[in-house]
């Protein structure tokens, strides 16, 4: 089974890939369109030289890997995906043989957790539309895109996985629910910059505490990716 995990950066997308990724009959891949991303729009991220070192630029070499069978040759493959990584150019048909969901946050969060990384970000950084638009793709496919809320997670995280694993037919594991400290061996070169808490991490936080404020320079964002992120919250497990 391949699983594509759709989400914006800094909602738990880390924390899940590791849940996946601890256990024995699952392979993962860490946000594999990355490089081309930064390579077709020429954007400044962090680490961006290592990055486009690390991985291919070309996303359909990366779309037909991701279509194939996995590296590590296990039974199940859990790919992490960044919705704001699919732009024009990126190929979308390959998502047709996988199970699509789509993991949420609310933006207040997001905005909050990501400007404390790089400043000043954008509603295309934090992958709100990009996310709305695929979800919309694969349901004009005919298919049942599965949401699911980094809240809801947080907050009962052997309840969600649970229901997450009844919802794309695959068994449920205890090994899920921890991982060993220091990262996967499978992270992408961006880790040391991005991953600092959950590299410590050897399981899910706890529960979420109240919105943290945002900026007001950043409200703008935060009106326009609210909206998207209620609209998908009513699709939820």
């Amino acid at each position: 089974m391949k699983i594509a995990m759709w989400s914006g950066p800094r909602n738990l997308s880390t924390a899940m890939m590791y849940a996946f990724g601890n256990r024995p009959d699952c392979a993962v891949v860490d946000e594999p369109f990355y490089a081309a991303y930064l390579s077709l729009t020429g954007i400044d991220h962090p680490l961006r030289d290592e990055i486009l070192a690390s991985q291919s630029h070309d996303p359909q070499v990366v779309a037909k890997a991701l279509s194939g069978s996995n590296p590590a040759q296990k039974l199940h493959y859990y790919q992490k995906h960044m919705t704001q990584h699919m732009i024009d150019g990126v190929p979308r048909d390959w998502m047709k043989d996988v199970k699509n969901v789509f993991l949420i946050r609310h933006p207040a969060r997001v905005i909050a957790s990501y400007a404390a990384k790089r400043e000043n970000p954008t509603l295309e950084d934090i992958g709100f539309p990009q996310q709305a638009e695929l979800f919309d793709l694969v349901k004009s496919w005919g298919q049942t895109p599965i949401v699911i809320d980094s809240h809801d997670i947080r907050d009962d995280p052997e309840g969600m996985l649970r229901k997450l694993c009844g919802a794309v037919n695959l068994e449920f594991t205890d090994d899920m629910l921890h991982w060993p400290k220091g990262g996967h061996k499978d992270d992408g070169v961006w880790a040391s910059h991005w991953y600092g808490a959950v590299w410590r991490s050897t399981g899910f936080a706890g529960a979420e505490g109240p919105l943290p404020e945002v900026t007001e320079e950043l409200a703008p964002v935060l009106e326009a990716a609210l909206p998207i992120y209620e609209q998908m919250k009513a699709e939820k497990i």
